[in-house]
Order: structure tokens, then sequence, then C-alpha cells
């Protein structure tokens, strides 16, 4: 597309936005009186105007049926995620069997490495994107220490070629051929959330799988973002958050991925609870675990019900838009307009003032830049709040920028766009 740096432009590409209505289902933030244009959906996403009514129905369930509510009214407890699991399922790539919604990221993420982590004394290293999200290198380090292991020794970390700040494809399948012999798990990151690249998943779960090796994604970028095939790409299991491009709210509640080929392992490991013991045999209270089928045989403590209700009302959002696929056209298509204004303001200003660190490629990256602000990053960004756009800050010079389909227009850009125009005309005067 041959884009222009006009507000007649970007108001005729919203016109012809199959999911420009969307927009009017979420609630903006304000900042003094004004409405903010947000472009943070990579950290957390807007809340769907029909999040409180969820919320409520759920309340009045608990307030009409009290203990009852497991079993009876329209949405019994007992059976609520079954729903989230037909709508989480085309967002993943997955079958129903083999998504659910359970606990935060980071806790599933220990219980899914529990299983798939299993250590022996030929293969025991753990390959990982160098620059992981702390939580994942946390949960590995301490993961691995709790099997009596020294992480130095067995994490494996593939980093950017000197004088890069994205990862070569290549260099992650050759790193895994490397240690071929010892590796016991590749765990991954969809996309990175400092550069916003969005790695080659397929081609490394092949190459994991090659090499021996149980292969998980953390998804928590990438979930809702773009598309993902996990079952067809044989992946043995992965997690996310709901609370950034899914819209669930903060702390809201995560989902798991187990492939379908682990559901009848009666030997893997687990850290077992009773609401993953067999559903028709749960209440009998019997000694001994037994799982219950698919992913549901990892669930630890009982349905999260409210939570579970605003995951439902974002997820029932993502259905009428059509899943991934109208979601990842709009996306490619927003973010790279951000791309080209970013570039325009360069332009106007004749040197690069911000370099956009995130792949041009747009297969490569999701909804997500990251701009390296040259000079008075934190002040453009302080300016751009004033301004009532809303992005976020990573230190030293980083300003994360995410035009979200469900609820980014092209008019949001456009206007991004200008206002960083003016305020770098004023900062960087001569």
């Amino acid at each position: 597309m041959n884009f222009e740096n006009t507000l007649a432009f970007a108001k005729a590409l919203d016109q012809a936005d199959e999911l420009a209505a969307f927009r009017h289902e979420f609630l903006f933030p304000q900042q003094n009186g004004k409405t903010m244009r947000y472009f943070c959906g990579n950290s957390l996403g807007l809340q769907p105007v029909t999040a409180r009514a969820a919320l409520d129905a759920q309340l009045a369930n608990w307030q009409q049926h009290a203990v009852e509510g497991w079993f009876t009214g329209q949405q019994p407890w007992m059976f609520y995620h079954k729903e989230l699991k037909r709508l989480m399922a085309p967002v993943v790539g997955a079958t129903e069997a083999e998504v659910c919604p359970m606990n935060t990221l980071t806790v599933n993420l220990h219980l899914l490495l529990v299983s798939f982590y299993r250590p022996d004394s030929h293969r025991f290293k753990i390959l990982m994107e160098a620059g992981a999200f702390p939580s994942d290198q946390y949960a590995i380090e301490s993961q691995i220490r709790f099997h009596g292991l020294d992480p130095a020794a067995c994490i494996v970390e593939v980093s950017p070629r000197p004088g890069e700040q994205l990862l070569r494809t290549q260099d992650i399948l050759d790193a895994i051929h490397d240690h071929r012999g010892e590796l016991a798990l590749v765990l991954f990151g969809g996309i990175n959330y400092y550069t916003g690249q969005l790695y080659d998943l397929e081609k490394i779960a092949g190459a994991a799988r090659g090499a021996g090796a149980r292969v998980g994604f953390d998804l928590a970028h990438a979930a809702g973002n773009v598309p993902l095939a996990l079952h067809d790409w044989q992946v043995d299991f992965a997690c996310w958050c709901s609370y950034k491009y899914q819209n669930a709210g903060p702390g809201g509640i995560a989902g798991i991925f187990v492939h379908e080929r682990h559901f009848d392992d009666r030997d893997l490991k687990r850290f077992a609870g009773w609401w993953g013991y067999e559903e028709e045999r749960r209440f009998l209270m019997q000694k001994g675990f037994v799982a219950g089928a698919g992913a549901d045989g990892w669930q630890v403590s009982c349905t999260q019900v409210l939570p579970m209700s605003l995951y439902h009302a974002a997820l029932l959002q993502f259905e009428r838009a059509g899943f991934m696929e109208p979601l990842r056209r709009k996306s490619m298509e927003l973010t790279a307009y951000l791309y080209w204004v970013i570039g325009e303001v360069n332009r106007a200003a004749g040197s690069i003032l911000f370099e956009i660190i995130t792949p041009a490629a747009p297969a490569e990256r999701g909804a997500q830049l990251s701009i390296v602000a040259k000079n008075k990053g934190k002040e453009v960004f302080d300016a751009l709040v004033e301004r009532q756009f809303l992005g976020d800050w990573r230190e030293p010079d980083v300003i994360r920028l995410s035009p979200v389909p469900l609820y980014n227009s092209f008019e949001d850009v456009y206007l991004l766009g200008e206002a960083l125009h003016d305020i770098s005309s004023k900062l960087f005067a001569s």
C-alpha cells in the first residue's frame, strides 16, 4: 500500500476498515477530561464495555445461588471453563481439549515445567532467548535449582550477533543442533517483549523435536496478537496471560496448552490438585490422583469464576471479529502505517531521531513497534502522554507502541505521528 501522511488518508482507511465498529466496544482512559489514544495493549488491553455486565452476571449468580452456583443457573461454575475452552482454541490454533483457562502465567509455566522439564544425566539443558522476560528467567533458574542442578551449566541463551538487536532464526536452529545431545527443553517466548520480534515458532518447534527435546512457548505477547498453530506445530506445551492483547483485565486468568499426544501418558509427572481430577468422579473425594481428560488434568485449584467471566467477555469479541485472520490483516496494515509514519517524522527532521528496532518485515513482528529515542527519550514519552498518547517506556531509551486492531484506528496512528513531529521540532530545535 502507498501510504499518505494526511488525516484524510487515515480517515479513508478507517472508513474501509471491517473492524472499525469494535473501537466503540472499549473504554478508553481519560486525562484532564480528554480521551487518551491508547498504544499500550502490549502491556494491558483496554476494558471491553461488556466486561462489567459479565462480571455482574456472576456476582448475581453468587448472590442468588451461593454454593449451588457450581451446579445451577444458566452457567454453572463447574462447567464454565468449557465455554472458554471453545473460544480459546481458535486463538492459539488448538483443539478444545488441548487448552484450559487457569491460574496466572508464571504459575502455569511452573506447573508445566514440572511435567516437561525432566532432566537426567544426558539431557539437562534448557535453551532460551537471551533477554527473555524476567519472569521466565527466574522460573527457569528456580526449576533447575529444584532439580539440584546449576543454572550456569544448564541454561543455553541464544543472543543476537554483535551489533545486532534481533535474533536470526538460523542462529536459533544452529544452537538447538549444537546442543542436541544435551537438550531437555527448548523454551522460547513467542514475541520478545523488548524488541517486538516474532520468532519462527514452527521452525523452532521442528528443530527441537528433531533434536529429541521437548518444546514449550511463553505466548504472553503472542496470544491474541498473531495467528498461532500450536497443535499443527506439534508444540508440547504453551502458556499465556490474557490481559494484554486479549483484554481480560489486570492480572486476568491465564491459559495453557498441552498437545493431545501427552494425554494418555500416565507416567508424566505433574503437581496435582483436586480440580485436575477426573470430572465425573471428582466429588467422590477418593485417594489416588487420576488426571482429568486433556489439558484440564493440569488444573490444581477450582475455577476462578470472576476473572474467568472477564476473559469470557473478551473472547466473545474475538469470536464476533472472526478470530485471528481478520485481526492479523488489520494489525499488519496498522503497524505498517505506524512504521511508515515514524519514518516520515525522521525524514522531516533530516536525521534518525527514532530508530525502530522491531523487524521491518511484517511477518516477523506483531502489533508492537519498539522505538529507540536517540535523544531525550523520556522527555519525548512524557510529552506524548501530556498530549493524550499512551504507550509505555522501557529503560534506557525505548518507547513501545502497539496499535491494537480491535480498538486502534489509522487516525490514531496519523495523529501520533503528528504529535511526534511537533514534539521533536520543539525539543530538538537548533
